[in-house]
Order: structure tokens, then C-alpha cells, then sequence
């Protein structure tokens, strides 16, 4: 199990804004997703929420950068967005853009995790 201080020096090298936005988000994320499995991709700089080792059991991604964070969702095409934050162009995955705390707490955004779960239970017939 990754503990808190391991997350925190994996996003301790970005500014105080990311961090502080990244330590939140992952905070909710842990509410939604019940026993859901956090692993800390260092090569990819990212932290992700599955539950098991194949691509299909992941929900979503935290992307961390110098510029921002973002919340990737796998399978994010198929997700249903009325609030528009999804982006990218990929043929799978799309991402929400956290700019501001604000954007974390955005019910749209605890929407999509809620939603990227679903999907992840239909998907694995849960």
C-alpha cells in the first residue's frame, strides 16, 4: 500500500498549486472509489486508481505537471461529460484540466469519477 508521505514526495517536485490541487483530488478520489488501489508510475509521472493490473481494471489517472494536473479517465471517450471537461483526442482516454481549487471541488469533475467507476464495473461485470 502507498503511503501518504510516498505520494507526497512524488508530487512534492511540483509547484504548491498542483500539489495542494493533487493531494485534494486524490483525497476524493479515495472517498468515491471504495478499496480502489493506488500505484505511483514514476517513469510516467503519474498516480493511478485501479482495481487490479490490467488496463481495463484502471478508472482513472492523476497527471501531475510543471504547467498543471490532470485527471485522465481510461475509456474517458465512452464516458457521458454534460459538463464539458473532458478533452483530448485520443482513441480511449481523455483527461478533465484541474486550473484552479475550485475545479476539484466542481460537482461536473466528482461526477466523472463516479461515472468512470461505473464504467469500470460494467466494463469487468462487478
Amino acid at each position: 500500500m502507498i503511503s501518504d508521505k510516498d505520494i507526497k514526495n512524488c508530487l512534492s517536485q511540483y509547484n504548491e498549486s498542483v500539489f495542494k490541487n493533487a493531494m485534494i483530488l486524490r483525497e476524493i478520489i479515495l472517498r468515491t472509489l471504495p478499496e480502489v488501489i493506488e500505484q505511483i508510475d514514476i517513469p510516467a509521472k503519474m498516480i493511478s486508481y485501479s482495481y487490479g493490473n490490467k488496463y481495463s481494471e484502471m478508472v482513472c489517472t492523476l497527471i501531475p505537471s510543471q504547467k498543471g494536473l490532470k485527471l485522465g479517465f481510461y475509456k474517458g471517450t465512452d464516458l457521458p461529460d454534460p459538463g464539458k471537461l473532458l478533452k483530448g483526442s485520443g482513441k480511449i482516454s481523455r483527461y478533465a484540466e484541474i486550473k484552479k481549487t475550485e475545479d476539484v471541488y466542481s460537482d461536473a469533475l466528482k461526477t466523472l469519477i463516479k461515472e468512470a467507476f461505473n464504467a469500470y464495473k460494467i466494463r469487468n461485470n462487478k
